[in-house]
């Protein structure tokens, strides 16, 4: 029996070391894709899965990091009736997106 496969959001992406290109454009997909975006558009101050609700947000950082992206981790300390730590991720690699892809078929 085979799986029926779902379309997924996707874009393409060209990463940048100063002002060079560094290699070919990078095809990023799913969850991926969306966990990237918002990264782009938090910026410097950077992304915390409280902020922005997903379910693996570090699964997704080491995706982007397979991929080239680097990704700060800044460990943050909270109190309150439950105590402890989350992270906040933040975009450091400069890239521009090349296309925006509504959906692909997996």
């Amino acid at each position: 029996m085979t799986r029926k496969s779902k379309a997924q959001v996707a874009g393409r992406i060209q990463l940048y070391d100063g002002d060079m290109p560094m290699g070919l454009p990078i095809t990023v997909v799913g969850r991926e894709w969306w966990a990237l975006q918002q990264l782009i558009e938090a910026g410097g101050k950077g992304c915390t899965p409280i902020d922005n609700p997903a379910p693996r947000w570090a699964h997704y950082v080491w995706l982007m990091r397979g991929n080239g992206i680097d990704v700060e981790t800044i460990h943050e300390t909270h109190g309150g009736p439950f105590p402890g730590s989350h992270a906040r991720y933040v975009l450091r690699t400069r890239l521009s997106i090349v296309e925006e892809v509504g959906s692909l078929a997996a």
